[in-house]
């Protein structure tokens, strides 16, 4: 599924392909939580990196996370010029980028059920709304987001 991004005043549009278009999951971290997520939780979606094309590129600063003291190869990408997040891309693994459900403006399939991960990183503010069906996670799910489209048939 192509999907068309940008940030909140315009200085920065994207377009990616992503297999993987069910914004299904919620994390709670606090890094997700504290630099995409109004909501207590960020939603990134899977799509291939070799994709991506920016318009404004110019108008893009990287910020990398210190996790346990170290800082992290993943590079979070936002608007310098408003703040949106964009997309998250971790050199670990180059084929894939992980844009923020929050900047996408084509519209999104609905999923059938969510995953709530990274639960130790919720503050007690935030209200888990999880549904039946849903799954719930302490740390990391044991589905990686191609897993979780594959299992329930919805690959693209």
């Amino acid at each position: 599924m192509r999907l068309d991004g940008s940030c909140h005043c315009g200085a920065v549009r994207f377009r990616v392909e992503a297999p993987h278009p069910f914004p299904f999951n919620r994390c709670y971290c606090s890094i997700c939580r504290k630099t995409a997520g109004g909501g207590g939780y960020a939603i990134n979606l899977g799509a291939l990196a070799e994709s991506l094309t920016v318009e404004g590129e110019e108008h893009t600063t990287v910020y990398h996370a210190v996790i346990d003291g170290q800082t992290s190869p993943g590079e979070r990408h936002f608007c310098s010029r408003c703040g949106s997040a964009l997309w998250v891309h971790d050199p670990r693994w180059p084929a894939l980028v992980h844009p923020f459900a929050s900047a996408i403006d084509t519209e999104l399939p609905v999923p059938p059920e969510r995953v709530h991960l990274m639960l130790d990183g919720k503050p007690a503010w935030v209200e888990l709304e999880a549904r039946e069906g849903d799954r719930c996670f302490a740390g990391y799910p044991d589905e990686s987001l191609a897993e979780w489209h594959r299992r329930l048939g919805l690959t693209r």
